[in-house]
């Protein structure tokens, strides 16, 4: 039997400068994501399309959410092959392309995770798990263009 998992959020648009969306130019790209007994999170369009650079936009929170789906699928999997990983860092990248008539999509995303692991034997297995970790991502699954992996694995350091 498949499980089912639902999620809801609230996207509140806080840019009306009093005249609306009157024209282009004359509102703020502002918003608020609320959910439930979470903080809010404000965001806005990205700078190029008028938007506020200090704020998250919708594209820097897609790259996000693949990113840290890709992780917690990976330390899930390391974790049951027995690959103890001490360290993760992800600095992910994401390539939109823009049409003609401003419409656009991602064409991809590219994760440079750096794991830290525990046991140098086990490098090899942790390289294979991103590939694992992609299948599994419900993210990763619910899109329509790749996602590439380079990998770096590192040694803990011990004292």
């Amino acid at each position: 039997m498949k499980k089912e998992h639902k999620y809801a959020a609230t996207v509140t648009w806080r840019g009306n400068k009093g005249k609306g969306t009157i024209d282009y130019k004359n509102y703020e790209r502002s918003y608020e994501i609320s959910i439930a007994n979470k903080p809010q999170i404000l965001g806005s369009s990205d700078v190029a399309f008028r938007g506020d650079g200090g704020k998250y936009n919708p594209e820097e929170l897609l790259i996000t959410s693949i990113a840290s789906c890709h992780m917690l699928w990976y330390l899930h999997l390391c974790a049951e092959k027995g690959i103890v990983v001490t360290a993760y860092e992800d600095q992910v990248y994401g390539v939109m392309n823009i049409n003609a008539d401003g419409s656009g999509y991602f064409s991809k995303v590219i994760l440079n995770p750096t794991v830290t692991i525990s046991e140098i034997s086990m490098k090899e297995k942790a390289i294979e798990l991103h590939q694992k970790a992609n299948e599994f991502c419900f993210i990763a699954n619910s899109i329509n263009f790749p996602i590439e992996h380079i990998v770096k694995i590192e040694l803990e350091e011990k004292n």
